[in-house]
């Protein structure tokens, strides 16, 4: 219960700054994690980024203050950190889908974005299969791109990345390389490494295809991923559904109950060479995992 409690009380925080500004690494020091990691998981775990969730509660506290009172729309734009009537009508019309002046109209109806509360939710119905194990340092090259996050955009991208890299033959060249790390920590997997760089947020991550390698080929970027423990788990069904279901589960079901904490490494896809699409089609999600102090 006491990650529960954790990231119930970074959303008290929130809502109780939401005029001024929340500073989300002060949301992430309630949470008790780093802010990569909590702005990470509180995307995973809601479908939105913590941007987004101050901008739809000021949005939705605006709107009631328009059905309430008769004070002026730039008033209530400058209150809820607007610069000016103008971007606060935008946002608005794409939360609420009717202006400002034309939410004070009788019988217009307006969407409600309720403060978040986290709860635990224990489903028996669908055992979730892991192991930890201790394993690297190694290296993986291959090619990268940024994903975005907003709405859920990552979840169309990165299979979108992949028929882009079949289509310009870079699935080609990473095949290559897996032939050489046959008898490397992956078999001769394709892998993916997510969340490997500095600079990745709640609003974009790092997502580079590639393979297990001893030295950097041409024209590929390399990342070097740091002996860590890690929780692996199973992902059985046609791709990408089956694995996108599996790390929803991860950070909605497993964190919540496990002893574990996300660790500040990348995260990883192993794909062994099979034909992804098919029914039962077996791969391998690996979080970077230390145990809860």
């Amino acid at each position: 219960m006491d990650w529960i409690e954790r990231m119930n009380h970074a959303i008290k925080y929130i809502e109780d700054n939401l005029l001024d500004n929340p500073d989300s690494l002060e949301a992430a020091q309630f949470a008790n994690a780093s802010l990569y990691h909590f702005q990470r998981m509180f995307h995973m775990l809601t479908g939105f980024s913590v941007g987004e969730y101050v901008r739809n509660r000021r949005l939705s506290l605006a709107a009631q203050d328009l059905l309430t009172g008769t004070e002026k729309i730039i008033d209530i734009a400058f209150r809820y950190g607007y610069e000016s009537p103008e971007s606060f009508s935008r946002a608005f019309v794409r939360l609420h889908g009717v202006s400002p002046s034309d939410s004070r109209k009788e019988g217009i109806r307006l969407k409600l974005f309720a403060p978040l509360s986290f709860n635990l939710s224990i489903k028996g119905d669908i055992s979730m299969d892991f192991k930890i194990k201790t394993l690297g340092p190694f290296s993986v090259s291959g090619k990268g791109i940024r994903v975005p996050t907003e709405n859920g955009e990552n979840f169309k991208r990165i299979p979108l990345f992949w028929k882009e890299c079949e289509q310009d033959g870079s699935l080609k060249k990473i095949e290559k390389i897996t032939q050489t790390s046959k008898n490397g920590l992956f078999q001769g997997a394709m892998l993916a490494v997510l969340c490997y760089n500095e600079s990745d947020t709640n609003e974009e991550f790092s997502y580079l295809i590639g393979a297990e390698t001893l030295d950097n080929p041409a024209e590929m970027e390399i990342v070097k991923v740091p002996a860590m423990t890690w929780a692996v788990f199973e992902s059985i069904g046609p791709m990408p559904d089956a694995i996108q279901d599996v790390w929803k589960r991860i950070f909605s079901e497993w964190f919540p109950q496990s002893n574990y904490e996300h660790a500040p490494a990348p995260e990883l896809e192993v794909y062994p060479p099979e034909v992804p699409n098919q029914k039962n089609y077996y791969c391998e999600v690996w979080i970077p995992v230390i145990k809860k102090k």
